[in-house]
């Protein structure tokens, strides 16, 4: 049921998001001696915290409940959202979303306001549409309106439709076959799109050759952490995905074993992963030792499930909103929680 695979997709990209973010931008050479490695949180007391990558989640499913299906109506939503959020001094915010952040501030049209960037800010919040969508055609449509919206080269619009592809492959196929979900991929992005198919179909190689996801990576010459591209984050998180399929710890701590931009890239293979597992699938001590606020475990899963009445055709729905004030007061506490972890990483051990 849609409503199960919602909510295990958005309390997915959350516990990856945030089982990711201290390992943010540090090798995996160095943060095993650094940090140890990713089976508990580690970012504040034992407790995790959400980034941007959960947070654009949550307004796409805002915006899709309150768009009703309708395309513009979405872009219209979203892009009021991202403009207040801008505004709440969200810690590491992506240099394309800032910008295209600020075009909207200034008047930009939102379907004009998206920079040239290939970075994953797409990809990290397009699960949420493969996990809610039936009709592919609108859920393609719905995906490309939010890439545009902050990021407007194609690459960035195609590593978010293999995405969200994979969420939705995952939420309908009690065994995920690499081959039929790469089809629709190929269908999806069209002749544009031969360098992701390549770089895919390089993954599935590699996990029928039985290559681990960090093999992978540094096959890609990731040996240092993946990147933000577009086309280094998403086919080192779909290698996770088909590695582990069913098994969310695996998935999520492998693929943030890569190092690198480990929060998106958890947070994207726990969107994918958590479709199809559910949040039963995901493991408990996760989902508790979620410390948030007023984003929290329980608000997101009324996100989720009022997103899937408003699917459903359950009368008028309004979306679950949040405190602005509250955001705002939670988002300075999370910064100095991030400069601690930047002050931090200026002193021992060192990786390689």
């Amino acid at each position: 049921m849609n409503r199960e695979a919602i909510v295990g997709c958005i309390l997915g990209t959350a516990v990856g998001d945030a089982l990711g973010l201290p390992y943010e931008g540090i090798s995996p050479q160095r943060s095993p001696k650094l940090l140890g490695p990713p089976d508990r949180y580690r970012f504040f007391f034992r407790r995790g915290m959400i980034s941007d990558d959960t947070e654009h989640t949550c307004m796409v499913a805002q915006s899709l409940i309150d768009a009703n299906g309708d395309v513009a109506g979405f872009t219209r939503s979203f892009s009021r959202r991202l403009r207040w959020w801008i505004l709440a001094l969200p810690a590491g915010v992506g240099k394309a979303t800032a910008r295209s952040g600020i075009k909207l501030w200034l008047g930009a049209n939102p379907q004009r306001a998206g920079v040239f960037s290939a970075g994953n800010g797409p990809a990290m919040r397009a699960a949420i549409f493969g996990a809610a969508l039936d009709d592919v055609s609108l859920m393609l449509d719905l995906v490309r309106a939010s890439s545009r919206l902050t990021h407007c080269d194609p690459k960035a619009e195609y590593g978010a439709i293999a995405a969200a592809l994979a969420a939705k492959h995952s939420r309908d196929q009690e065994s995920v076959d690499a081959n039929l979900w790469l089809d629709k991929v190929v269908v999806a992005v069209g002749d544009g799109g031969a360098e992701l198919i390549d770089l895919l179909r390089q993954a599935i190689r590699s996990l029928d050759a039985g290559e681990t996801t960090t093999a992978f990576a540094e096959s890609l010459g990731l040996d240092r952490g993946v990147t933000g591209y577009t086309y280094h984050t998403v086919p080192v998180a779909i290698h996770a995905w088909l590695s582990h399929p069913n098994d969310f710890r695996r998935a999520v701590t492998r693929i943030i074993e890569c190092g690198g931009d480990a929060d998106t890239t958890a947070a994207i293979v726990g969107g994918i992963v958590g479709a199809g597992v559910r949040r039963e699938g995901i493991p408990t001590e996760w989902l508790d030792g979620i410390w948030e606020w007023p984003r929290s475990v329980p608000w997101m899963q009324r996100l989720g499930a009022t997103l899937a009445d408003s699917l459903d055709d359950v009368g008028l729905v309004k979306s679950p909103t949040v405190n602005p004030i509250a955001v705002l007061l939670r988002n300075l506490l999370f910064l100095f929680v991030v400069l601690f972890h930047g002050f931090r990483r200026l002193a021992p051990p060192y990786g390689q």
